[in-house]
């Protein structure tokens, strides 16, 4: 256990930058400010302030494999590469893997990154963030990564972790939170506010996960002036966006939710190689989609989505696009 004095008061710093650090402790899932961390460890009421200067530099806050019932409270987390990252690639350190499980993030404050917030990796499971905040983290504030670097692939799958209460401002890349792959994962009562380029929330399979299976919701969020274009512009994201690039998306929820003022879509399905089946929005209420439409399907997208209970207002393609081409079809209202 490590307790400080409090995050104003307890603080770790460093002035060196990763790149410099000697003895092999900036390897990709090291940190050179921070923690290096296994099971049943508690650390709270501390500031951590790396000197990361670019996104390949690496140096995390957090890291390590998490193990079992591990409880993370009260940490100010600054200047890092990824503020925490839970786990490593069993193919890259085998006598070191270790999935979280019951692991807890509560009261954290994470700022200024280069990459993630917090990234739920390598199989963690039962765990969650909650109460906590972020701001300009430079990829995902929150993930789940059902990532296929895993001692078993069958079993090891990022399942009932949870995204609670927290509040995502101002992203400057990738989204406020998102899910890539397992089952059983919840994004529920957040507030997420000003990403620069992503949704605010993304269900998809880049990254190469294990596939989607059993259950995804989405509950209970707020979602106000997120989306946007990235690749060159190439890419529109809607405030919600559910893209299967390479497989499925099954078994998702999106309910009890408010979507204001976003830069495109309300609610969007991206064209991939995959399939988005049975898709259930309920209480969902879509307003002002500056730059799009209400709920938008993309030509290429595949799939269906039932609506019940859902409200769209001052769209600017109307409440609800079907691009043609596209084979996914959406019912109810």
């Amino acid at each position: 256990m490590i307790r400080g004095a409090g995050m104003w008061y307890s603080q770790l710093y460093t002035n060196t930058q990763p790149q410099n650090v000697v003895g092999n402790i900036n390897h990709p899932h090291e940190g050179n400010v921070g923690f290096d961390i296994d099971d049943n460890t508690q650390i709270s009421d501390i500031g951590i302030f790396g000197m990361t200067t670019n996104r390949a530099n690496r140096g995390h806050g957090l890291n390590g494999r998490f193990g079992k019932n591990t409880k993370i409270s009260n940490v100010w987390i600054e200047h890092v590469n990824v503020g925490a990252w839970v786990g490593r690639d069993y193919s890259d350190t085998p006598a070191y893997w270790n999935p979280g499980d019951g692991l807890e993030f509560t009261g954290m404050r994470i700022r200024d990154t280069y990459a993630d917030g917090v990234n739920f990796s390598n199989g963690t499971r039962n765990s969650r963030v909650f109460n906590s905040s972020f701001r300009t983290t430079g990829d995902d504030s929150l993930a789940v990564w059902a990532n296929p670097y895993v001692k078993d692939q069958n079993v090891d799958i990022a399942h009932d972790n949870r995204f609670s209460n927290n509040t995502i401002l101002l992203p400057w890349r990738a989204n406020g939170a998102a899910i890539y792959g397992g089952y059983g994962n919840v994004i529920e009562n957040n507030l997420i506010a000003d990403t620069a380029n992503y949704p605010g929330i993304m269900l998809a399979t880049d990254h190469s996960p294990l596939p989607f299976s059993g259950t995804t919701t989405v509950s209970g969020n707020g979602l106000f002036r997120t989306g946007g274009a990235f690749w060159n512009e190439d890419q529109e994201f809607g405030a919600i966006t559910l893209f299967p690039s390479t497989k499925d998306i099954v078994g998702v929820t999106i309910r009890d939710t408010e979507i204001s003022d976003s830069t495109y879509d309300g609610i969007q399905f991206k064209t991939g190689g995959g399939n988005m089946p049975n898709v259930a929005i309920t209480n969902v209420r879509i307003d002002k989609s500056n730059n799009g439409a209400g709920i938008l399907a993309m030509s290429g997208a595949r799939g269906n989505a039932t609506l019940s209970n859902v409200t769209i207002t001052n769209s600017r393609d109307g409440d609800i696009e079907r691009e043609p081409g596209t084979q996914f079809t959406i019912t109810g209202q």
